[in-house]
């Protein structure tokens, strides 16, 4: 029997962990293989078949102050895995993304000599951002492999003396068949002449504060312009239903909230009918973007927040979306802090749902994207390489 305990957090950790799992499940058949999966994760996970030790999926935010609301749950599910860890040891540790509570807990691990193998699986991207003058994670230090999504990131652990694998981007995994567009539209109770805004503001509590008020208001004044456009939230997560349809209820928009539990299964749907995407930056993006979504990207934290980040710790990155970043150019539309308005939204929406070859340009980018990501089987060239590290 191979016990494994997997750490992640926010909504979309508990989706890359439950792919994860899944792709453990079949590896570990495959060989013939008894396991068992223990997880600080959500829902989705605990589905795939983990046992959960404590639900992080809604312990999320960026930013000193934000945070302090998950300071308490986090800790306490941190003590429930470091009494597992101590009193019965898994035979490895895999961490995915969630930098604050991973890497503390990977450190702690080192700390305490636990000759357990360490594998972190979708890294903190180091490689993009720079803190005050250029300091990084200590995370090459109590890793034993680093399973890297990305290129960039794999050559960039690699040259620091990291034991790294590139396995390619997750996302390519998840990719289903669309339906035809007027089938999907269809399906959602529209016609064939309405256009669909997909609204994504949030796995964040706070990100619901300070993106969807402004999304609203953008939303608003595009139905002004076209009645035809049709609104859709779909919530990450339950406790974000309500408030959501209060906020497009607020600024008049003609529109819904897909519940969370639906928001998986409909994502084909939602992905074929969309005209156009506006939302935060964050793996959403590389999602929208392998399937065909015109996107613009906002990002907004509160201005004490933004002040630390950028005078006091100098926190630098060149952007703020995963599809720009790897391709080193602004193809989507970004606007951070004070750039992030409706009017701004508006300004550079209106060309996306109107103009045939501003949208081709970005769909043409989005193809130059997926030479970046590597081949699909990504979750199971994962699994193969924590079996093999944990079980040899």
């Amino acid at each position: 029997m191979v016990r494994l305990l997997i750490s992640t957090g926010e909504v979309s950790g508990d989706l890359q962990g439950s792919l994860l799992i899944k792709a453990l499940h079949r590896e570990a058949t495959r060989r013939s293989l008894a396991i068992e999966v223990l997880a600080l994760g959500g829902p989705r996970m605990k589905a795939a078949g983990a046992e959960l030790i404590a639900d992080t999926a809604s312990m999320g935010a960026i930013g000193l102050f934000e945070a302090l609301p998950f300071v308490w749950p986090t800790l306490r599910a941190q003590a429930k895995a470091d009494d597992l860890l101590k009193s019965l040891p898994p035979d490895g540790v895999v961490l995915i993304d969630y930098m604050g509570p991973n890497i503390s807990l990977g450190n702690k691990l080192r700390r305490w000599r636990l000759d357990i193998p360490i594998i972190y699986y979708i890294a903190p991207q180091e490689w993009a951002w720079r803190l005050g003058d250029g300091g990084t994670t200590d995370l090459i230090g109590f890793t034993d492999r680093i399973l890297a999504i990305f290129q960039a990131e794999a050559d960039f652990y690699a040259k620091r003396g990291g034991n790294v694998s590139w396995v390619g981007h997750p996302m390519l995994d998840t990719l289903l068949p669309l339906p035809e567009r007027k089938d999907a539209l269809r399906q959602l109770g529209l016609n064939i002449n309405q256009k669909l805004l997909l609204l994504l503001p949030a796995s964040r509590s706070q990100e619901l504060k300070y993106l969807m008020p402004t999304l609203t208001k953008a939303a608003a004044i595009l139905q002004r312009r076209d009645p035809s456009l049709f609104v859709i939230v779909p919530a990450g997560l339950t406790k974000f239903e309500k408030p959501l349809q209060q906020a497009l209820d607020k600024e008049g928009v003609l529109g819904r909230v897909i519940p969370a539990r639906q928001t998986d299964a409909l994502k084909p749907t939602l992905f074929s009918a969309a005209s156009l995407a506006l939302g935060k930056s964050g793996t959403i993006n590389m999602e929208l973007a392998l399937n065909g979504v015109p996107q613009i990207v906002g990002y907004k934290l509160s201005r004490l927040t933004a002040f630390l980040a950028r005078q006091i710790l100098r926190f630098r990155v060149d952007h703020i979306s995963p599809v720009n970043l790897l391709l080193g150019e602004r193809l989507v539309p970004e606007l951070v802090q004070g750039e992030f308005s409706a009017d701004e939204l508006v300004k550079l929406a209106i060309p996306l749902l109107e103009d045939s070859d501003t949208r081709s340009f970005m769909l043409a980018g989005y193809e130059r994207l997926r030479k970046h990501l590597g081949a699909p089987g990504v979750t199971d060239r994962a699994a193969k390489e924590i079996l093999d590290l944990v079980s040899s």
